[in-house]
């Protein structure tokens, strides 16, 4: 996606180039040669050379080239800015792939500590089953305790390398390279937010900068539109030359110059049509351009109370997987001791791995 949003970058310019070269002389040769010869037997072949040089030059008298020209250069600087969009939506991708990873192998290390946690009761209910002291559906809910556990870890690593072939494609490389990932999420708090910054910092969103480029392109686009139906002045020059012998062509050579007018407004329905086609288009683009506004400031106000809402939804969970672990904790001692039976003792270990 990168790699074709700067080609479209690199397009964009070259038809702004194009665009402002129309606001210079154009020049153009011709070198012809040919041969005419009567179908009477016998008749003389008459050989013509000749070489022309011309130039042509349209006096922009209403500013039409140069807003075609800007319309360019808007489109330009609005694909560019698409780019960068892209650019952001990549490094967005990679940067979730790869703590998705840390979190990831970070459940993995919790897995193998739950899973040895699980062989170690298993191991417990089925020396206590030997020996005749507990039944035998204990000992199948503690085996399948344990089966669960192990399956729930090879959904882990399946998992693991989905994100690890995802990010290694990020990376233009292929499936199966080894890339470097955390092992663990970072423990740190939250970057603090100064209150009462100003809304102008939605403008470094290139996504909204876009949006704004394409209504100045469009409302240039109506001048442009108004301007192709006033008169048109175009100024030619030409000097050339023809001979019947190739070394004398440039002997006598002739210049000749030129002026026109066109006059493009008779088309006074199509001149109308056109004219609100570009109006209709300017509303459109301020139409997205209020929506990616919008949308902008809906982002902020979501990431605003997702920050509030994940700090204390962080606080309640802590308090649960203690209480969950303090649980636990009593159980076991409880099933121990005969209070409870195996499966209370399983829920509270189950409780605590999900808390």
């Amino acid at each position: 996606d990168l790699a074709a949003a700067t080609i479209r970058v690199r397009q964009a310019q070259l038809l702004a180039g194009i665009a402002d070269s129309r606001l210079s002389p154009q020049f153009s040769g011709n070198v012809s040669t040919g041969v005419n010869r009567a179908l009477e037997s016998g008749a003389s072949s008459n050989r013509s050379n000749g070489v022309s040089i011309g130039a042509s030059y349209e006096v922009d008298l209403w500013n039409r080239l140069g807003s075609q020209r800007d319309v360019a250069r808007w489109e330009a600087q609005a694909t560019l800015q698409d780019r960068e969009a892209t650019a952001l939506a990549l490094i967005g991708t990679t940067a979730q792939l790869y703590w998705q990873l840390g979190y990831l192998n970070q459940r993995l290390a919790s897995s193998e500590q739950s899973i040895a946690y699980a062989q170690k009761t298993f191991d417990l209910v089925q020396a206590q089953y030997r020996a005749g002291a507990t039944s035998g559906l204990e000992f199948a809910e503690a085996q399948q305790s344990l089966a669960n556990q192990q399956a729930a870890r090879t959904q882990l690593l399946q998992q693991v390398t989905e994100a690890n072939t995802a990010l290694a494609l990020l990376f233009d490389g292929p499936p199966g390279q080894s890339v470097t990932n955390p092992q663990t999420l970072p423990v740190s708090t939250m970057p603090v937010i100064v209150a009462g910054l100003p809304a102008e910092l939605l403008g470094r969103r290139p996504d909204l900068r876009a949006a704004e480029l394409r209504v100045r392109e469009s409302f240039t686009t109506i001048d442009a539109t108004r301007a192709s139906y006033y008169p048109a002045l175009n100024l030619t020059a030409s000097l050339g030359s023809s001979s019947a012998a190739l070394l004398s062509v440039l002997q006598n050579p002739v210049l000749a110059l030129g002026a026109g007018i066109s006059l493009p407004f008779l088309q006074r329905t199509q001149m109308k049509l056109d004219i609100q086609v570009s109006e209709s288009q300017y509303e459109e683009a301020v139409v997205t351009f209020r929506q990616t506004l919008y949308t902008a400031l809906g982002d902020v106000d979501n990431a605003l109370s997702a920050r509030e809402q994940f700090a204390r939804q962080g606080e309640l969970l802590a308090l649960a997987l203690q209480a969950a672990r303090d649980a636990e904790r009593l159980y076991e001692v409880r099933y121990r001791a005969g209070a409870v039976p195996l499966k209370s003792w399983l829920d509270a270990q189950e409780q605590r791995r999900t808390a």
